[in-house]
């Protein structure tokens, strides 16, 4: 059965609830979702927050609200990654932000 939103490439730019919850029906509905984490900062907290922890920077919690998602890890502090990220956004319909006000320019 094809899903309604396959074909759809967005990329997700979030953390904990909100963000991570919506985007997550959506990849479940067929898009393909790619959470973009920045390494340095030690990505998603959602990695290091409930009770139950699966592995060094991975928990029950994260999983929960990543389903059907691929990720990667960008730093867009960095020219490099910002120039990686622009590119990604070239091949995309949708930029999904969760972070407060400038938090993904800063």
């Amino acid at each position: 059965m094809i899903k309604p939103l396959a074909g759809i490439r967005i990329l997700a730019i979030e953390q904990f609830g909100a963000g991570p919850y919506g985007s997550m029906y959506l990849a479940e509905l067929g898009a393909e979702v790619i959470k973009i984490e920045n390494r340095a900062t030690g990505g998603d907290p959602a990695r290091q927050s409930g009770s139950v922890t699966l592995a060094d920077d991975d928990s029950a919690y994260f999983q929960a609200f990543n389903l059907s998602k691929r990720s990667i890890t960008l730093n867009l502090k960095s020219d490099e990654g910002r120039a990686l990220f622009h590119d990604l956004v070239r091949k995309s319909d949708v930029v999904w932000n969760n972070l407060r006000g400038a938090s993904p320019r800063n």
